[in-house]
C-alpha cells in the first residue's frame, strides 16, 4: 500500500462564487482523498491526505478540469503531515484579509433551462432560477467572503427543498448563494403576459435585468425605434438586438463559430455581427405571432452601418420572452443618454421612458450594463467590459509598491484597483459629460474598493485637465501620479500580452492631452511599458472650436483643406452657412492643434456626405468604415490608394490625399470606393512608417490601441500588412482598444516603474 501523505493547497483567481468547493470535494471523494475546503477571501484552501499519486493527479485537475466559471491563477502546495482524517469536508467560510476576486454574471446553464423548460419540474417556468454554473454574481454581491448572507439573497429565506439542495454536495445547486424557487425566492413586479403582449403591439417595455432595467421593443418596426430612440435621446447610435436563438440570429446576420461560441459563452456578451445577406431592413409587415424569422429589421435599429450587436437571452426571464415573441427586440439600458443606468422601480425615471414596466424584487447591489465584444482572426475582442466580464482580473509587469488606483479617462470610463502584482478592472461606467455619471463613477469606484478591501495610497491620472477624473482624483485627495493618455493605451495592450522590452507603438484615436500640451490622436511610439517616446504622428492641423468640431466635422473639412491649400469653398457652398464659415475662417490660426486621427476621419466622413452633424463621437468614422467595407478589398494599397506622403518617415502627412479625394468626388466615384482608398493610404503609410521603425530601431514588436483601431479597415488591414512584413503585431483582447482600457494602462506604467526602481 502506498504510504499516506497529507498536503496543504491554496487556490488563487476566480474561484469563489463559481461551485470551485463542490468540485474540490467531488474530485477529492473520486480519488479517494481525505480532507477539507473552505473559502477564505481571496483564495481557497484546500488540506488533503492520501496517496501520493492520488495527491498529484488532484492537483492535475484543479487547473484541466475546473467548474466554467472558474479561473485558476495560481495553485500552491506544502506538503504537511497527515492527521489520519477521514471522509472530506466543506468547513464554512473564513476572512483572511486577502484581496478576493469577484465573478461576473453568468448565463443561465443549459441544466437551468431544461428545469424551467419541463412542466414536472418545480422550477417550470421560474424566472429566477441559477446554479454553481450560472446566474446573478457581481450584480448582487454585498461583501466577501461570498456567502448568501452577503448577497441581496440573503432577505429570501430558504425554503426546505432548497435548503436540501443548497447544503447537499452532491447537488449541483451547493451553496449556490442566490439560489431560489418559486416557493422562496424572487418574483415579478408585474406580469410576463401582458410585457409579451405590450411588445408585440409596439410598446417599449422597462425590464429589470441583472445589473439594471432595459429598454425594449419590437426591432422590426420603425415606429417603436423612433419613439425609443427620441426618449433615449440617442438619434443615431446603434442599438443591440436580442434574438432567441443563434439559429434565429442568422436571419439578420452572418455568425461564424468562434462568434456563435462567444454568443453562447457564459458571459453571453452583445457580438457585433456583419449583416447577412439576406438581412433587409424594414419597415415589415409585422404578423403578432409571426416567428421573426424573415430577415427585416427597422432601419433605425443601426443607421448607416452593416454590422449589428446582436445577443442572446441571458436569464430565465429573457429565455421567457424570446420564446413567447420568436422575434428580434432592441434591448437597451434604461437610461436618458449619458446618465447611469437606471437600478430601481422609480416611477419618475421609468415612466417617461416606457409605456409598461416589467420588474422583479430581487435588489440590485452592483449597477451593470452589457459587454460587447467582436471576434478578429478568430479570437475574441473586447469592445466594452460589462456584465459576464468584469470585474476583470489582470496581472501587472511587476508589483506596486502601495495600492494604487487607475482612474483611466472621460469617456468610456472605468477604474481599476492595483495592489501587488494585479489589477482588478471595474465595470465600463461610460461617458463622464454629466454630473450623474461622473457621481456614478464615484460610488462604483468606492463599492468596488470597499468590496475588495482596497484602500488606495495613491493614484494614477490623466494628463487633460479638465477630464472628471481629474476632479474625481482632486476629491481624493490621494498623492497622485500622471501618465500621458496614448502612452496607456500602448502600455495596456503590451501588459495584457506580457510584452516585456522595447516594441514600436501605434495609437490612433479621437484625443488625448500630449506632453505639448496639443491635441494628440495618430502618435508613434517606441518604447517599453514604463518609458516610451513619441517618435513619429500624423501631421498637427489646427482644432477650430475645440470639441465643437466634433458635431460640426465641416470645421476638421476646412482646417485639413486650409493645412493642404486646397480650394474649401466649393464643399462648404450650400452645406454650411457662409457667416459660420467665416467666423471659423477668423480663428482658424489661433485654435489649438491636434493630430488626431479621428478628427481626420471625420473631415473625410463630411466630405463624402455620410454625415452632415453627427450626435456622436465615432458616427463618421463608424459610417466611413462601413462604406469601404462595402466596396471590397480589391484595391489594398494599390495605385488607387490615396497617396500620404512621410515627412522625414515620421510625419504621416494627409496634405497630398485631398485633390485626387475630391477630384473622385467632383467625377462621381462612388463613396465606397472613395472610402476604400482612403482607409488603404492611412494603413499604407502606417505600414511603411512602422517598417522604417523596426528597422531603425532593429524591433520586431508592433502594439495597435487606441479608439480609431476599433475601425476593423484600419487595423485589420494594418495587421495584416505587418503580418506579412514579419513583424509580430498585438492588439488589445480583454480590455477595449479604446479608452476603456486606460484604467490598467496607467497602472501597468507604474508598476513597470516601481519595478525598475527596485531592481539593484
Amino acid at each position: 500500500m502506498a504510504s499516506r501523505r497529507g498536503m496543504r493547497i491554496e487556490v488563487t483567481g476566480r474561484v469563489q462564487g463559481v461551485g470551485f468547493r463542490p468540485f474540490v470535494a467531488g474530485c477529492a471523494e473520486r480519488l479517494g482523498l481525505a480532507g477539507t475546503v473552505r473559502n477564505r477571501t481571496g483564495e481557497v484552501l484546500i488540506e488533503l491526505e492520501g496517496a501520493g499519486e492520488d495527491l498529484a493527479r488532484f492537483v492535475r485537475a484543479l487547473e484541466r478540469e475546473a467548474p466554467p466559471l472558474a479561473r485558476v491563477e495560481g495553485v500552491r502546495t506544502t506538503e504537511v503531515s497527515p492527521r489520519g482524517r477521514r471522509g472530506f469536508a466543506i468547513l464554512p467560510s473564513e476572512d483572511a484579509g486577502r484581496r478576493p476576486v469577484f465573478a461576473p454574471d453568468a448565463a443561465t446553464c443549459a441544466a437551468c433551462l431544461a428545469e424551467m423548460r419541463d412542466p414536472a419540474d418545480r422550477r417550470h417556468g421560474y424566472p429566477f432560477s441559477s446554479c454553481t454554473d450560472c446566474g446573478p454574481r457581481w450584480t448582487v454581491v454585498t461583501g466577501a467572503p461570498w456567502d448568501r448572507e452577503r448577497t441581496t439573497m440573503a432577505g429570501f429565506a430558504l425554503c426546505d427543498v432548497c435548503r436540501r439542495e443548497y447544503e447537499d454536495p452532491r447537488d449541483r445547486r451547493y451553496h449556490a448563494q442566490p439560489v431560489a424557487c418559486p416557493a422562496c425566492g424572487p418574483r415579478l413586479r408585474g406580469s410576463l403576459d401582458d410585457a409579451i403582449e405590450a411588445l408585440r403591439a409596439g410598446a417599449i417595455v422597462a425590464i429589470r435585468g441583472l445589473g439594471g432595467f432595459h429598454l425594449a421593443c419590437d426591432a422590426r418596426r420603425s415606429e417603436s425605434v423612433r419613439a425609443l430612440r427620441a426618449r433615449k435621446h440617442r438619434p443615431d447610435e446603434p442599438f443591440a438586438l436580442m434574438v432567441p436563438s443563434v439559429e434565429a440570429a442568422r436571419a439578420w446576420v452572418a455568425i461564424d463559430a468562434a462568434e456563435a461560441e462567444a454568443l453562447a459563452s457564459p458571459a453571453a456578451p452583445i457580438v457585433l455581427c456583419r449583416r447577412s445577406g439576406n438581412a433587409t431592413e424594414g419597415p415589415s409587415p409585422v404578423d403578432r405571432h409571426a416567428p421573426g424569422t424573415d430577415g427585416a429589421f427597422a432601419p433605425e435599429v443601426a443607421p448607416g452601418l452593416d454590422r449589428l450587436g446582436v445577443m442572446l437571452p441571458y436569464t430565465p426571464l429573457h429565455h421567457r420572452l424570446m420564446e413567447a415573441l420568436r422575434a428580434p427586440i432592441v434591448l437597451t439600458s434604461a437610461n436618458v443618454h449619458g446618465a447611469p443606468m437606471i437600478t430601481d422601480d422609480d416611477p419618475a425615471a421609468l415612466i417617461p421612458l416606457a409605456d409598461a414596466v416589467l420588474s422583479h424584487d430581487r435588489p440590485i447591489a452592483n449597477r451593470c450594463d452589457d459587454s460587447v465584444v467582436r471576434v478578429v482572426d478568430g479570437e475574441v475582442e473586447a469592445v466594452r467590459v460589462a456584465r459576464g466580464l468584469a470585474p476583470l482580473a489582470l496581472p501587472l509587469p511587476g508589483p506596486l509598491r502601495a495600492p494604487t488606483l487607475g482612474l483611466g479617462g472621460h469617456l468610456k470610463a472605468s477604474y481599476a484597483l492595483g495592489d501587488g502584482d494585479r489589477a482588478i478592472v471595474g465595470p465600463h461606467v461610460g461617458d463622464l459629460d454629466l454630473l450623474a455619471a461622473e457621481e456614478d463613477y464615484e460610488r462604483g469606484l468606492a463599492r468596488l474598493s470597499a468590496l475588495h478591501g482596497f484602500s488606495a495610497a495613491r493614484l494614477v491620472r490623466d494628463l487633460h485637465p479638465d477630464y472628471a477624473t481629474r476632479r474625481i482624483a482632486d476629491r481624493l485627495g490621494l498623492p497622485s501620479l500622471e501618465v500621458q493618455h496614448h502612452h496607456a493605451h500602448f502600455a495596456a495592450c503590451l501588459a495584457e500580452h506580457g510584452v516585456d522590452g522595447e516594441a514600436i507603438g501605434v495609437v490612433f484615436d479621437g484625443a488625448g492631452y500630449g506632453l505639448d500640451g496639443a491635441v494628440w490622436g495618430g502618435e508613434l511610439f517606441v518604447g517599453r511599458i514604463a518609458t516610451a517616446a513619441r517618435v513619429g504622428h500624423l501631421r498637427a492641423v489646427r482644432l477650430p472650436g475645440g470639441e465643437r468640431a466634433i458635431l460640426e466635422p465641416w470645421r476638421m473639412a476646412l482646417a485639413h483643406l486650409v493645412d493642404a491649400r486646397v480650394d474649401a469653398a466649393p464643399r462648404l457652398d450650400g452645406r454650411v452657412d457662409p457667416a459660420r464659415v467665416r467666423m471659423v475662417r477668423s480663428i482658424l490660426g489661433r485654435a489649438p492643434r491636434t493630430t488626431s486621427v479621428g478628427r481626420l476621419f471625420d473631415a473625410v466622413a463630411w466630405l463624402v456626405g455620410l454625415v452632415d452633424a453627427p450626435s456622436h463621437e465615432a458616427q463618421g468614422p463608424m459610417r466611413l468604415e462601413a462604406a469601404a467595407r462595402a466596396a471590397g478589398g480589391g484595391s489594398r494599397a494599390g495605385s488607387t490608394a490615396y497617396r500620404f506622403a512621410l515627412d522625414g518617415e515620421l510625419v504621416i502627412d494627409p496634405r497630398p490625399i485631398w485633390r485626387p479625394l475630391l477630384g473622385d468626388l467632383d467625377a462621381g466615384v462612388p463613396v465606397p470606393l472613395v472610402a476604400r482608398r482612403f482607409h488603404d493610404g492611412l494603413v499604407d503609410v502606417t505600414a511603411r512608417t512602422v517598417r522604417a521603425l523596426a528597422e531603425r530601431h532593429g524591433l520586431s514588436r508592433v502594439a495597435l490601441s487606441g479608439g480609431a483601431m476599433l475601425n476593423l479597415e484600419l487595423s485589420g488591414g494594418l495587421a495584416a500588412r505587418l503580418r506579412d512584413a514579419g513583424l509580430t503585431v498585438y492588439r488589445p483582447r480583454r480590455l477595449p482598444a479604446n479608452d476603456g482600457g486606460l484604467c490598467y494602462g496607467q497602472l501597468a506604467i507604474v508598476a513597470a516603474r516601481d519595478a525598475e526602481e527596485g531592481r539593484p
